[in-house]
């Protein structure tokens, strides 16, 4: 029972949003709208996320099935995709390129945001690889040195 409760809530978000997409006259797809409305119920505890996860949990366990449609109606009009074919595959690798480097320069960003937060004193510079106990241990002892100054 509690499963269909949750689910219940995760369709009645989904409904609103089709009504929304419905009413508003805007371009906007009704998946946008559910994924707002979840997130702001969510983020205002008007929705607990113990009262969605469980489905939540399902629906994203099944997902991979839920692509087996769609591929198998592209597979079905490959005749009529095949003088496409070439931007299609030019379109996908840029845009994969360009979300690729986006999203490191974001990482980058956020990391050294995170890093300029942090002071270091008497740090030499030199620790440059992936050794996160090494610069905890430079940090504790420089501390530990300011200290006894």
């Amino acid at each position: 029972m509690k499963f269909i409760r949750q689910l219940s809530i995760i369709l009645t978000i989904s409904f609103i949003a089709e009504l929304m997409e419905y009413l508003i006259p805007i371009p906007v797809a009704a998946s946008m709208y559910g994924l707002i409305l979840m997130l702001i119920g969510l983020v205002t505890k008007i929705i607990p996320l113990n009262k969605v996860q469980g489905a939540a949990d399902f629906l994203i366990d099944i997902l991979p099935i839920l692509f087996v449609p769609p591929t198998v109606g592209i597979m079905a009009s490959a005749e009529e995709l095949k003088e496409m074919l070439v931007p299609l595959c030019v379109i996908c690798m840029v845009s994969t390129i360009l979300i690729m480097a986006v999203t490191g320069r974001v990482a980058q960003h956020v990391i050294r945001g995170n890093k300029a937060g942090e002071k270091v004193e008497g740090s030499t510079g030199g620790n440059t690889g992936g050794n996160t106990e090494g610069k905890a241990e430079e940090k504790t002892e420089a501390k530990k040195e300011g200290s006894q100054v």
